[in-house]
């Protein structure tokens, strides 16, 4: 760094550069989502607790998964509404280091507990006979435990990484949070270790587990196309799917997102599927759990009829 060089104490986030009138459209539309990912998330968090038929591994898991939702969305989407109504876009150095941090964790996180899921069906429905020995309950707080823990290290390695870059200007991010690879743009250095160490990680927490998921959904639907009773396969069939469909929406969003070639889609591109993976994929998750789980349904009438009886 030469003398005439200053440290950058703030940035200002670009965000979505539109006129005032789609951005009071924009902050209309999001802060509903945001309210229905937190009443959806909320209301699986509150049928798992209340209801005791979904005391079972698999609830166990999801309530994490909606936990990492809630939290995933709550560190981007409240600053990304409060831009939308200012003028001035700015984000404190230490703050920006935190909501990068904390997306780093949640998104690990997030692989992390849906490769835990995808390994409850697998033993649930391959070996039915071990199940309770496998998915004990100590073996899931472990597995819980695990899963939180590795992801907020290596998250801890990226905001490790990125604090050792002198950011002398430029200082405006050209997206609606502080995004890792947005940020890294701006740093006075070569990044080159940031950038393989993030190829790296993605390939442990997206490709990895990704493998590993679809591993075990082959080995299941061969197990589920052995099933002789039609209700059981039909009952095997709808908890799997709703899995699948989540994975598919997280890990594809992530794939495309940090493991293509960035020449391939534009900045503007880029926001649209940060926003699809930090706001949608939370609101949608408890909508295909809820929607497609009859134990869910049936969870949240049992709840309704004992609070009527009250």
């Amino acid at each position: 760094m030469t003398e005439n060089q200053t440290w950058v104490t703030e940035f200002i986030l670009l965000g979505f550069p539109l006129s005032p009138s789609m951005q009071m459209l924009l902050f209309g539309h999001f802060c509903l989502f945001y309210v229905l990912t937190l009443l959806g998330n909320g209301v699986i968090l509150g049928l798992i607790s209340l209801d005791s038929r979904l005391h079972t591994p698999m609830y166990f898991f999801l309530s994490h998964l909606a936990i990492v939702d809630i939290s995933y969305a709550s560190n981007n989407v409240p600053k990304m509404l409060v831009n939308l109504l200012n003028k001035k876009n700015t984000i404190s150095f230490v703050p920006c280091i935190t909501q990068t941090f904390l997306y780093m964790a949640f998104a690990h996180t997030e692989c992390l507990i849906l490769v835990v899921m995808s390994l409850d069906r697998y033993v649930a429905i391959c070996h039915p006979l071990r199940y309770s020995i496998v998915m004990s309950w100590r073996a899931c707080t472990v597995q819980a435990v695990t899963s939180w823990t590795c992801g907020s290290l290596l998250a801890l390695v990226h905001v490790g990484l990125v604090l050792r870059l002198p950011f002398c200007g430029p200082h405006e991010i050209n997206h609606f949070f502080c995004e890792i690879l947005s940020v890294l743009k701006l740093a006075c250095a070569d990044t080159t270790l940031n950038q393989v160490v993030i190829f790296a990680a993605s390939v442990f927490v997206l490709v990895g587990p990704l493998c590993l998921v679809l591993g075990s959904y082959t080995r299941i639907l061969a197990a589920i196309l052995r099933i002789q009773s039609a209700e059981g396969r039909r009952k095997a069939f709808s908890t799997c799917s709703s899995h699948l469909c989540v994975v598919g929406l997280f890990f594809g969003t992530a794939i495309v997102m940090y493991m293509t070639p960035k020449s391939r889609h534009p900045e503007e591109q880029q926001k649209v599927l940060s926003l699809f993976y930090s706001l949608f994929n939370p609101m949608l998750n408890p909508l295909i759990y809820s929607l497609r789980n009859k134990e869910v349904k049936g969870a949240f009438r049992r709840v309704l009829w004992k609070e009527r009886l009250m």
